[in-house]
């Protein structure tokens, strides 16, 4: 018979719940990509009802028609993500996760239920259902079905890393604890990235990613400020400026990572990979110009921006490690100390 302190072991890595977490990770990245796809196609009321399709779970020619594929394809990913979500809880609990972990299990259910009610709401209130001359609720609620989409991969993403085992085992890659500011920095940054994804969204739910024609200009005449704005202009304009603050916010971070020694041996590669990232988000955003919005390439354009920020959001929480956890760690330092000597004299040998 197991004793108390086994049974309840919060500190021991549990490989399963690791890997659950990482196939979900890469379950939610079709998700999202069938989700920008249906916007940028414009495809989000191929069917008027929900949350059955023309009636029915499995539509008849759904699978000819590109709006209606690309619709239910991303109604139907996100019923699987929401099993996958529930069957992430339990599993939590089921291996007797730490009261964290079970936290963030409990968590994701009820985003995932709320983003399915806030995707159901978008097709309800949409004009074509109420027979109004505008269709600013469905649009508010697609902003907001986009936004909440962002929340959760950021809580994927957190169950993901705490239940790795650079986390459990290596204090997620430190010897020691980073500044804090290491910390501040990667939350500012995290923050810029989200409100820029705000902005993003309101831009391609009105519609506005070709309001402005011409890049790196505002104006095929070579103004960098539009000579003259309405709404549209002024949300794409909007969203051009928030992409200069968060690559500042951005090169910030890493610049911080960089020059800490401790910061630079844990983050380094993910510091480097988040700068390639950037560049890649820039070179997707005047894609779209080029192309005349491609809908592949304002996919891409939007998923992309999501990688950016599950790597700069994961990159904060493990240089918070040590502040998340500071009595936990304090006691168990005799227990990890040694073992962690030891990886760092095999790594410098």
């Amino acid at each position: 018979m197991k004793s108390k302190p086994e049974a309840f072991d919060y500190t021991a890595y549990k490989p399963f719940l690791f890997w659950f977490g990482f196939c979900a990770l890469i379950w939610i990245t079709f998700l999202l990509y069938a989700g920008g796809f249906t916007t940028s196609i414009r495809a989000g009321m191929a069917f008027l009802d929900w949350p059955l399709s023309n009636g029915s779970i499995n539509p008849e020619g759904w699978l000819e028609n590109e709006d209606m594929m690309a619709e239910h394809s991303h109604r139907l990913l996100g019923a699987v993500m929401g099993l996958l979500s529930v069957a992430l809880c339990v599993t939590a609990y089921a291996q007797k996760a730490s009261p964290r972990i079970r936290k963030l299990g409990i968590w994701l259910v009820i985003l995932v239920v709320t983003q399915g009610l806030l995707g159901g709401l978008r097709v309800k209130l949409d004009a074509l259902n109420l027979d109004i001359d505008h269709n600013l609720y469905a649009q508010t609620f697609a902003v907001a079905h986009g936004t909440l989409a962002q929340i959760f991969l950021c809580l994927l993403v957190a169950f993901t890393v705490i239940n790795s085992k650079s986390w459990i085992q290596r204090k997620a890659g430190f010897t020691v604890a980073p500044s804090s500011s290491v910390g501040l920095f990667g939350l500012i940054a995290c923050l810029t990235i989200i409100l820029q994804l705000i902005i993003g969204a309101v831009m391609r739910h009105s519609y506005a990613g070709l309001a402005i024609t011409s890049f790196p200009y505002s104006h095929p005449d070579g103004y960098w400020i539009p000579p003259a704005f309405n709404f549209k202009v002024a949300i794409h304009f909007a969203h051009r400026v928030g992409g200069i603050v968060v690559s500042i916010a951005i090169i910030a971070f890493t610049m911080k990572i960089w020059r800490e020694s401790q910061s630079r041996k844990a983050l380094g590669k993910s510091a480097i990979t988040l700068i390639a990232l950037l560049g890649i988000q820039i070179y997707l955003g005047a894609m779209i110009i080029w192309t005349v919005r491609n809908p592949h390439v304002a996919t891409f354009h939007m998923l992309n921006g999501a990688f950016l920020l599950s790597i700069c959001w994961m990159m904060t929480l493990r240089s918070l490690k040590f502040r998340l956890e500071a009595p936990h760690l304090s006691q168990r330092a005799p227990e990890t100390d040694a073992p962690l000597g030891e990886l760092e004299k095999t790594g410098h040998a």
